[in-house]
């Protein structure tokens, strides 16, 4: 069905035709990229060392079949593996540095339905590798220029249990994390942990924060999702109502990897997104001055926020490791997507969903509000999310020519993609690191002039792929 090669890793769909999907063929060869490119690139985290590298999974079908491929491949370079196993996104990346490893490996393909998988590449600093870096290891899988080791040259591979726990632990010790007024609030919980990690990871999390009412659904870490794993409001209609029907006074929602989150309010309601981002940097502002960075496609709440708390607001391409280096360039205390990826530096440089709990939970508790109360304070932008599939071949250059021309006398940004502005709205066009589509994201102070905005925009890419046909 699909083999996608970005800054997001390598993804794809299990099974099929060897090049076109992510087979086991394609695992190993872009394992063995991976690995190959760590061999000759790094200096191994200790002298005359072997290469480390950190594997964990999400709860993905899938997930064990790959992590074994993984694994053995890294080890047939010589490499040795720690092996988290069942885990979050968040939580590899930060054991990459704290158990000095040269590199790390997510397996996991975020949001996307049940049938893909991914290998997310991280470097040494637990951070996703760089687009140069990452064309270095497709040279490699193209060119199968690897070097494997002999008989007493191979890896060893351990597993590690303890780095979920570790870092929970330097959660509840954020000097931003107020324990003792959470378990003095006494909130109760609903959680969608869409049958992954989710339900291992935030249970967890939420005991060691001291809430004591937490119902969690979707439970079973089997990579069944219960619905569609990206955390819209067409997919948390589950959540919405065990939430009202429980009393809760929120809901709480990730995606199988545990780096977007989302919030439902006590009646049920969507918190929004693209405000968890927003919520938690008003907190965080509130404490600690600097600046914020976000993607292109993100609310602009954000900057209305940190203006109001004296910061700048800069604004990246997407992609997790495009908003690491604009926030590492502007010095920002945090940034992340408007998906409901939060980054706080001084935990790590990676979108975590575990932080972002602990950083909410305080704020909602200090600020003596219910969570709808504490939406209502909050600009209110609404946010139109749409995407057009494109087929095998389709021509996106020309799509993005054809209607930049068309709208040549508005203000235009060509960074990422395609930036239109309306005066106070604005839509961005872009096609996808995941997926073979091209997301269209409108933004506006009313709901039906963003749906409007989007809707021509979708109009105008299809008559532009009738044009070229």
């Amino acid at each position: 069905m699909a083999l996608i090669k970005s800054i997001s890793g390598i993804r794809g769909t299990i099974g099929g035709e060897t090049g076109n999907n992510l087979t086991p063929l394609d695992v190993v060869r872009f394992a063995a990229a991976y690995g190959t490119w760590l061999m000759e690139a790094n200096l191994p985290s200790q002298p005359n060392a072997r290469k480390k590298v950190v594997i964990g999974r999400d709860g993905r079908i899938s997930g064990n079949l790959v992590s074994e491929l993984v694994s053995s491949t890294l080890i047939s370079l010589g490499i040795d593996v720690i092996d988290l196993g069942l885990s979050t996104t968040p939580t590899v990346e930060m054991a990459v540095t704290a158990l000095k490893a040269d590199g790390g490996i997510i397996l996991t393909a975020s949001h996307n339905p049940k049938e893909w998988n991914a290998l997310k590449l991280l470097n040494n600093k637990g951070e996703f590798i760089s687009g140069e870096e990452g064309k270095k290891i497709l040279d490699i899988a193209a060119t199968e220029s690897y070097f494997f080791a002999d008989i007493d040259k191979l890896g060893m591979k351990c597993e590690d249990h303890s780095m979920l726990t570790e870092h929970i632990k330097t959660i509840v010790n954020h000097p931003l994390v107020d324990q003792k007024a959470i378990v003095q609030a006494n909130i109760s919980v609903v959680v969608d942990a869409i049958n992954s990690t989710g339900a291992m990871a935030v249970p967890q999390l939420l005991e060691a924060l001291g809430v004591k009412k937490v119902q969690v659904i979707n439970s079973e870490m089997n990579g069944n999702f219960a619905h569609n794993p990206e955390p819209l409001p067409e997919h948390l209609t589950a959540l919405s109502q065990a939430v009202v029907a429980n009393g809760a006074h929120l809901g709480i929602a990730v995606d199988p990897d545990v780096d977007r989150l989302c919030f439902v309010c006590e009646d049920g309601s969507m918190f929004g997104e693209e405000y968890t981002l927003v919520a938690v940097a008003d907190y965080m502002l509130s404490k600690k001055a600097g600046n914020t960075v976000s993607n292109m496609s993100s609310t602009r709440a954000l900057k209305d926020v940190t203006e109001k708390h004296g910061g700048a607001y800069h604004s990246s391409a997407v992609g997790e490791v495009n908003v690491v280096a604009k926030m590492k360039e502007v010095n920002a205390v945090i940034g992340g997507e408007g998906n409901g990826g939060i980054i706080v530096p001084d935990l790590h440089y990676g979108r975590d969903a575990l932080i972002g709990i602990a950083l909410f939970l305080t704020h909602l508790v200090k600020s003596s509000m219910t969570i709808k109360q504490l939406r209502n304070t909050y600009p209110n932008y609404f946010m139109s999310k749409n995407k057009v599939t494109l087929e095998q071949g389709i021509d996106v250059e020309y799509i993005f020519e054809s209607i930049q021309k068309k709208y040549k006398s508005n203000p235009i940004n060509t960074d990422d993609g395609l930036k239109i502005e309306f005066d106070k709205d604005w839509v961005h066009l872009r096609t996808s690191n995941t997926e073979p589509i091209i997301r269209i994201y409108a933004e506006s102070s009313f709901e039906t002039t963003a749906d409007h905005i989007a809707h021509k925009l979708i109009k105008d890419i299809q008559e532009s792929i009738l044009q070229k046909s």
